[in-house]
């Protein structure tokens, strides 16, 4: 590390703490003896997608926060759910090791964490995902989400009302 005064490479490192960006080091120039600080960070290999037509581009991390937040739009989660999906599934990407990705996994481990989060938002990202043609795709989607919690408990709303067969007249009841 070059020191910021008077540009020599030589320097003693005073302190170190772990930082969730990087590593942050407290050192000092041996030559001119000023103090001052660095944050080292692992530098990770870039990511390519390999697109569904054969096409190679770089990862975008903002394209995927869009088309969440996109899927999370007026629902009511906690602020930052959309950028916390994004550096989950950025961590996934990283941890299998490899330069090339494939879209479609990554549109997987999208739909994975929105099913988890929110169902309507899994709905939404889904349509435009796997490109629903009609109506029976959506109900198609629906009705797997519908099994899924009816093995599984979960905590969300449900995506469709109750089917009521009778129906019920609203206001105040009749006099007699």
């Amino acid at each position: 590390m070059r020191c910021t005064h008077c540009g020599d490479n030589e320097s003693k490192v005073l302190d170190t703490r772990d930082l969730q960006t990087g590593i942050r080091r407290r050192r000092e120039c041996l030559r001119c003896g000023s103090r001052y600080s660095t944050v080292e960070k692992l530098q990770t290999s870039t990511l390519s997608v390999v697109k569904q037509d054969g096409r190679v581009e770089e990862f975008n991390r903002e394209k995927l926060l869009n088309g969440i937040s996109i899927a999370l739009a007026k629902r009511v989660l906690p602020s930052g759910s959309a950028e916390k999906i994004v550096e989950e599934i950025e961590e996934e990407l990283h941890k299998r090791g490899r330069e090339e990705i494939s879209s479609k996994l990554i549109g997987e481990l999208t739909m994975n964490a929105l099913r988890i989060m929110d169902r309507v938002a899994y709905i939404r990202f889904a349509s435009v995902y796997r490109d629903f043609a009609d109506e029976d795709d959506f109900r198609e989607a629906v009705e797997g989400l519908q099994i899924e919690n009816t093995l599984f408990s979960t905590e969300q709303l449900a995506l469709l009302p109750p089917d009521h067969s009778t129906s019920r007249r609203r206001g105040r009841p009749r006099k007699s």
